[in-house]
């Protein structure tokens, strides 16, 4: 049996009676049936198959139409279906009537009125009733065929017209609209109707044949053309069916004293067919009607009666005619239209601005608007909403999409597009507002259907299917940690008349009614009294309120949309202007600018027109707020000293910017460090407000954005309104609060690639990153091409104009000296005694139990531990029990913190959600009020970090939580690295457990019931008791905790493998007894086991974490190497312990047999055979249980320094920078090697003597050992010499050792061959000159016998790499290794992969040399040697920017290869003419602007990915 739903599905759009279908819906309605071919539908519309006729056919009747049995019995089985489902629904659904509704506006035609299908006209048929209310007719119009179709129309028009032009009413026929007995009276049905003109020039030619002459004039004027209504589905969408209307308007002036008479329809009829022959008979006499309305009907007083004096009525009407005509003229008069006098406008402005009159400076910083079904006509007079720009907008017309609301805005602004189960809370609130793009985009929410094939709901059924996903959409908005309380408000935007107390708008309202506690913050608009009368009874009837104070209904949507857009200043209604090249400028469109989210764009014409407060603007900037464009544009005006230009200011604009306008990179960067609170920012902005003609300038909302959506935004302003891939401006972007430079250079290199990936044919920088970033030095440091830096030291020329300043302020600003301390404080300079006095004087009345206290006290521990920390208005409301009313003049967070306000400043802050926020107005301030609290108030850190930590009021539902929580977290655990010394804990934890002993431990407890889902801060309070207080049971609970939140992160593991770890340490450290006892050696080794164990896993998770991050490939942060440290660290305490066991501790001779046993050469029960002394037999008894650690800990420390060495040596950092953190990883590999060494590098004990069979032997074990010893075992240990400052001396010397290794006699590894290599080339790039250099020829003849031997996977690698550095051909050279060039390339790259695939996320791999210009060893030049050329601090920057390349001392050292460009890659040419080698581009975006097979000149690299190409020209 098919399935109900399926069937009901299908005939959606068809009468569930079949007896009313049409032989249109029969075909329609079979077509759609499964299995039942095309032609069968074809087949019974021919044969003119209707509703009716369907019901009677059998499978016989469908055979004879040709019909064959398989599809005639589908046929029946699926009509009858039909027949059960209509059978089976209930009676009450048979026989509802349909919803009242309103006929459209009389006389008018392009109203947005539109009549639901089945619904009731709520007026009758009637004749006339004061003249000007129109009188109604309806008409089915359903029972006619396409022949009579238009007969029937004119008659029943001309009919009724006539009737009302004699009676001197107005009137309406309606076409489409049912009758008793078929139907309800009123009833909407609907017609197709396929051309429209042709109703209107057929009812034009009917008038004039049915009007006699003298009256055709008058009656085409009182006859209006015929409208067409268009009727909707039940479910709000369109169909194809229309009511016609003719409208009648017999004016007095028109008809005077008339009589209108009509020729009869056999009279119209004989005429028809006479002009059909050609022929006119005579005999056909024209017949008289002269109609009238009577009742709900038209009557013809001329028609033949029975009565005795058929002509009386005639009569009678014919006298009182002229009475007729005087009563329509005083009803016309009565009914004139007055000018409409309201005072909508005025209160509209007030509503929609909270009473501040202006949109600028509108109490509402959000709107959402809820709105129903559009019509065509309306969309234009709705450009206020892209004004606006809504947060979201509840759209519940589903075809918005298609031709509505949502189509009509998206072409003019950016939108997200969302169903309402998207709003279910299923995450964080702020996530899931951050994917939703909230406050960044609007988001168009489909409350009913019309898009991902959610399918529309009839009004009855809506609430049920849809109801409780608005409720969650509705919820969500409402929230106080989504939206700012009191600051948004929900307008209902009536598009449509709601008519019905079920429809969804109803239900909508009652939502916001409920979540707002009352119409506070709804404003309801419509464009007619009805749909105002409508909607306020509903509303009155449902909730027993009167909305009318707040709803708009007298002005139309013209009105309503003058009346907000001149709420605008003229800077917002402006267009907005970017550069565009030779000064020229293009428009910047609204929509292209919203999608730019992640970007303020700074425009040619920001600022212009706008009515700003100069004064407010002013004091917020001088009294320590963020410097605004304002600023800059009211510098310039007439009358006012220019903005004051910091000496570092004609630096940047004549020398940093044209400098790196000229380098060949897409994306180069300039960086302007700077003192907190010294001015940085400010001149940063400066900087892009003096370049925003020459520059497409931008300022980078949040540094916390997806990179690769910021770098396609910066590219789309790039390029917008460029038609050719050539851009002629290029992009000047700020960044501001990075607090990594890692970051930056990421994002320089995301950039980058997107400039690559879309072909910018362009070939000097395009993209200048202005990084204004806090230094944590105070030194001013000399300016260098790319950085500058700003102190906290102002010059004698800055001095002035800040005395300058000053002097100007105070003439529009009495107290400026007492309340603009951000300005002032740098008018003194940045004097300590200056910001001491403001904090002492300021802080005088503080009190730690007053609210705003606590408030203040927490803003200054958020503001020095974590820059850029601030506090929600919201939250601070909330905490400070202010009560925020929707409007102007309610009181401001700022009064709450009463005296300290002057500290603090409002800010905006770009989170999950866009929030406004206050915050310290200077960090020098934040600084000393600190110190204040604790030296005068007696308030400690620990106490502002507890009440921060246990006061629930910050943390509940407020915008802005999830931005407190993660500046909480920060303070809590981010740690600060140097070479000097390692932080074990943030700054704030340590200094508290300096000042206050112990109350650190309080505040971490705090923090983990905090944060008790979060395993950083469990694994911190682990850390904690591992390094502080030594409860290693206590760290393990804490390391297995943040285990279990985080089990794939080998930074977790890491944490558990160091507690047990520190516990082996602390047992060793603690043990006195000397030597060991066996129970100690057993505890002991098993937490060593334990250890080594917990660090293999952290390795394992290491790997697996990293190649997992190559996958996103967005995650550049690098392999955690400190499983394998650690596992090295707990070897080197393994070695201590077994040098306290008296088996190994007496001399050297056991010291050498210890090396043995843990090298796995000698067995523990070989030494024990040869211990005479029964005593240690407990110790052998212990070790022989741990002989799997004791016999595998130097091999297995040796495979961990020599892949830490192979990490350390050949990937750096990606852009050329020192990470400190490595930096003291090998620091502690270097102490860890030399403890290594001492013990299986060495063989002290001449008794070892007798263990050999020959001297010689002996001797090159011993050498071997001293090149291990050196680390010159392996090649990146060699190569490592180059980086590390190694004396040219000790180079000689491991020469002269691998020449002695290197004799025929001795049996040489093809790795010690390669080292052999290593050894040579190195030597040379540090003493070209030693004696012990073997001779280049012999070299290379060594390497191509190495390359003929089989090779070890495991050396293949360095092998490959040196062959291709050696073996790039120089004039003269042809040899068949030299052709072999580009397979050992190919092997190479093969090599890296399979080696370091697991560990080089995050990293480049390093290139150790580069091509120069001499021949021989000479052509080699190191790394270092480029390095010598400029200043180590400016290595990195140069080496991103390409910036190194244009050094002559570079640029002399090395040679320029040509070759020409395949795709992403460039076919280099050698000596050899036809032998061309495949290099990769270090960046890519160098090959923008190359066409395919162009000739390019290059420097070449060789790194152990392969060879490279740089400063590609």
């Amino acid at each position: 049996m098919a399935d109900q739903g399926e069937m009901k599905s299908q005939e959606e759009d068809l009468s569930p009676d079949i007896k009313d279908w049409s032989k249109h819906q029969v075909r329609q309605w079979a077509l759609k049936l499964d299995n039942v071919d095309d032609s069968v539908a074809e087949t019974l519309f021919k044969q003119d198959i209707n509703g009716c006729s369907l019901l009677l056919l059998d499978a016989t009747d469908l055979r004879t139409m040709g019909v064959t049995f398989g599809p005639a019995k589908l046929i029946i089985h699926a009509r009858d279906e039909v027949v059960k489902l209509k059978r089976e629904e209930p009676a009450s659904c048979i026989n509802q009537p349909g919803r009242p509704c309103k006929p459209y506006p009389f006389r008018r035609y392009h109203d947005p009125y539109r009549y639901m299908e089945s619904s009731i006209l709520d007026i009758t048929e009637s004749g006339a009733s004061d003249f000007i209310e129109p009188c109604h007719e309806y008409k089915a119009f359903i029972n006619t065929t396409d022949e009579t179709k238009m007969n029937k129309f004119t008659y029943e028009v001309i009919r009724f017209a006539a009737a009302c032009m004699n009676s001197r009413t107005n009137g309406t026929i309606h076409f489409g609209i049912g009758d008793k007995p078929e139907f309800i009276h009123g009833q909407v049905l609907g017609v197709v109707v396929t051309d429209r003109e042709a109703f209107a020039n057929e009812l034009k030619s009917a008038i004039n044949g049915y009007f006699e002459h003298k009256h055709k004039q008058t009656a085409q004027i009182c006859i209006k053309p015929p409208r067409f209504v268009g009727v909707l589905n039940k479910n709000m969408t369109s169909s194809d069916k229309c009511v016609i209307e003719v409208d009648i308007v017999p004016d007095s002036t028109i008809c005077g004293e008339n009589i209108y008479h009509t020729s009869s329809m056999d009279t119209k009829k004989a005429k028809k067919k006479a002009k059909g022959k050609e022929t006119v008979k005579p005999e056909t006499k024209p017949q008289k009607e002269l109609f009238v309305r009577d009742g709900g009907s038209s009557r013809d007083l001329l028609a033949p009666t029975t009565g005795a004096k058929p002509m009386m009525e005639y009569s009678q009407f014919v006298d009182r005619i002229a009475q007729l005509t005087q009563l329509r003229k005083q009803s016309e008069e009565k009914h004139l239209n007055v000018i409409k006098s309201s005072t909508q406008g005025s209160r509209l402005s007030q509503m929609i601005t909270g009473g501040s009159l202006s949109l600028d400076k509108s109490h509402f910083e959000r709107y959402v608007i809820i709105t129903n079904k559009s019509h065509p006509v309306q969309l234009e007079s709705l450009g206020f909403l892209v004004e606006l720009n809504p947060t979201a907008v509840l759209d519940f017309d589903p075809e918005s999409a298609k031709h509505g609301l949502q189509c009509h805005f998206e072409q003019q602004s950016t939108v997200s597009v969302h169903l309402p189960a998207k709003y279910k809370i299923t995450e964080g609130v702020e996530d899931i507002a951050n994917k939703l793009e909230l406050t960044r985009n609007t988001s168009w929410v489909f409350c009913n259907g019309g898009i991902e094939d959610e399918v529309p709901s009839e009004i009855d059924e809506w609430l049920m299917d849809k109801g409780a996903s608005i409720r969650d959409v509705i919820s969500f908005l409402c929230r106080k940690d989504v939206l700012p309380n009191k600051r948004f408000l929900v307008i209902f935007l009536l598009l449509s008349t709601v008519s019905e107390k079920m429809d969804p708008l109803v239900e909508t309202f009652s939502t916001f009614f409920q979540e707002l506690k009352g119409t506070e913050q709804i404003l309801c608009v419509c464009d007619n009294e009805r749909a105002f009368t409508s909607w306020r009874d509903l509303i009155n009837a449902r909730f027993g309120i009167d909305i009318s104070r707040r709803c708009i209904y007298e002005l139309s949507f013209a009105e309503v949309n003058g009346t907000i857009l001149s709420l605008l200043s003229e800077n917002r209604r402006s267009c907005r202007f970017l550069p565009c090249g030779g000064g020229s400028k293009v428009v910047l469109e609204k929509k292209v600018e919203r999608s730019l989210k992640t970007l303020e764009v700074l425009c040619v014409n920001q600022c212009e027109g706008g009515n700003e407060d100069n004064i407010e603007i002013e004091e917020n900037f001088y009294k320590g707020g963020k410097v605004s464009w304002w600023n800059f544009y009211f510098s310039e005006q007439p009358g006012s000293t220019p903005f004051i230009k910091r000496d570092k200011f004609d630096f940047i604009m004549n020398t940093i910017i044209p400098d790196l306008c000229s380098l060949r990179k897409a994306c180069v960067l300039m960086n302007l460090m700077h003192v907190p609170g010294c001015g940085g920012t400010t001149l940063a902005m400066h900087t892009l407000w003096s370049l925003r003609d020459k520059f497409r300038c931008a300022v980078l909302r949040d540094c916390n954005a997806d990179f690769t959506e910021v770098a396609e935004q910066v590219v789309k302003l790039l390029m917008y309104d460029h038609e050719e891939q050539v851009p002629r401006v290029p992009v000047l972007l700020m960044i501001d609060d990075f607090d990594d430079k890692e970051k930056v250079f990421d994002l320089q290199q995301v950039i980058d690639k997107e400039c690559a990936k879309k072909d910018i044919q362009s070939k000097s920088a395009q993209i200048i990153l202005l990084n204004c970033m806090t230094s944590e030095s105070t030194e001013d440091t000399e300016a260098t091409e790319d950085t500058v830096f700003i102190g906290n030291d102002l010059s004698e020329k800055e001095q002035e104009q800040f005395d300058r300043k000053l002097v100007e302020i105070e003439k529009t600003h009495k107290n400026a000296q007492k309340t603009f301390y951000g300005f002032m404080i740098m008018k003194k300079n940045f004097s300590t005694e200056y910001v001491e006095g403001v904090a002492r004087k300021t802080l005088k009345s503080f009190d730690i139990n007053e609210k705003h206290a606590q408030l203040l006290a927490v803003l200054v521990v958020l503001n020095i531990y974590c820059k850029g920390a601030s506090l929600s208005v919201s939250l601070c409301e909330e905490f400070l029990g202010l009560q925020p009313k929707p409007f102007c003049g309610t009181i401001k967070v700022k009064d709450g913190f009463r005296k300290f306000s002057t500290l603090i400043s409002s800010c905006s802050v770009e989170g999950k959600v866009v929030f406004t926020a206050v915050k310290m107005i200077h960090s020098s301030i934040a600084k000393h009020c600190l110190q204040e609290l604790i030296t005068t108030h007696k308030v400690r850190k620990a106490d502002i970090a507890d009440l921060l930590l246990t006061t629930n009021e910050l943390y509940e539902s407020t915008q802005g939580k999830d931005k407190l929580l993660q500046d909480v977290h920060h303070i809590l655990v981010k740690r600060y690295h140097s070479l000097e010394e390692e932080s074990d804990f943030s700054p704030l934890i340590q200094q508290i457990a300096k000042e206050t002993p112990g109350l650190e431990e309080t505040v971490l407890q705090n923090a983990s019931k905090r944060f008790a889902k979060d395993a950083i801060i469990s694994q911190l309070l682990a850390r904690y008791y591992y390094l502080k207080k030594k409860g290693f049971s206590e760290a393990k609970v804490w390391a297995k905790k943040a285990r279990d939140l985080s089990k794939d992160s080998s930074y977790m593991a890491d944490t558990s493998a160091q507690v047990i770890k520190h516990e082996l340490k602390n047992a060793i450290a603690n043990g006195k007894e000397e030597p060991i006892s066996p129970e100690k050696l057993s505890i002991l080794l098993k937490i060593a086991q334990s250890a080594i164990d917990a660090f293999k896993e952290t390795q394992s998770l290491a790997k697996q974490e990293s190649l997992q991050r190559l996958k996103i490939k967005t995650d550049n942060n690098p392999f955690n190497t400190s499983g394998c440290l650690g596992e090295i660290q707990v070897g080197v305490l393994v070695i201590e312990v077994m040098a306290k066991t008296p088996i190994f501790s007496s001399d050297n001779v056991r010291h050498d047999i210890m090396s043995q046993v843990l090298s796995g050469n000698v067995k523990l029960q070989d030494v024990e055979r040869s211990d005479r002394c029964n005593k240690h037999r407990p110790y052998y008894i212990i070790l022989r249980q741990f002989e799997d650690l004791l016999y595998n800990l130097k091999y297995r420390m040796k495979v961990n320094f020599d892949f830490l060495d192979n990490f350390f040596v050949n990937l750096g950092t990606r852009f050329g920078m020192k990470d400190i953190r490595d930096q003291v990883a090998q620091n502690e590999l270097f102490r860890c090697f030399r403890q290594y060494a001492e013990v299986f590098c060495k063989t002290d004990s001449a008794d070892l003597l007798r263990y050999k069979t020959m001297q010689t032997m002996l001797k090159l074990h011993q050498t071997r050992q001293k090149l291990e010893m050196q680390k010159a075992d392996t090649y990146s240990g060699i190569l490592s010499f180059l980086s590390n400052g190694i004396p040219p001396e000790i180079m000689e010397r491991i020469a002269r050792q691998y020449d002695f290794v290197f004799e025929p006699r001795h049996n040489l590894t093809v790795k010690e061959k390669i080292n052999f290599l290593y050894v040579n080339v190195v030597l040379s790039c540090l003493k070209l000159e030693s004696p012990f250099l073997l001779p280049y020829q012999r070299l290379m003849q060594l390497l191509c016998q190495v390359l003929r031997e089989p090779i070890p996977l495991s050396d293949s690698l360095s092998l490959h790499f040196i062959a291709v550095v050696l073996l790039w051909p120089e004039q003269g050279q042809n040899s068949p290794a030299c052709r072999s060039l580009g397979n050992y390339i190919s092997q190479m790259r093969t090599s890296y992969h399979a080696v370091m695939k697991e560990v080089y996320n995050g990293k480049r791999p390093v290139i150790h040399f580069f091509l120069g210009k001499k021949w021989g060893y000479e052509r080699l030049v190191p790394l270092g040697e480029i390095k010598k050329c400029i200043r180590v601090e400016q290595f990195s920057s140069m080496w991103e920017n390409g910036r190194i390349w244009k050094e002559k001392k570079v640029k002399e050292l090395l040679c320029r290869v040509s070759g020409r460009v395949m795709d992403n890659m460039i076919l280099a040419d050698t000596c050899i003419p036809d032998l061309k080698v495949e290099v990769a581009p270090v960046f890519r975006s160098e090959l923008r602007g190359h066409a395919q097979g162009s000739k390019v000149l290059f420097f070449l690299g060789f790194s152990m990915r392969g060879p490279v190409a740089l400063d590609i020209n």
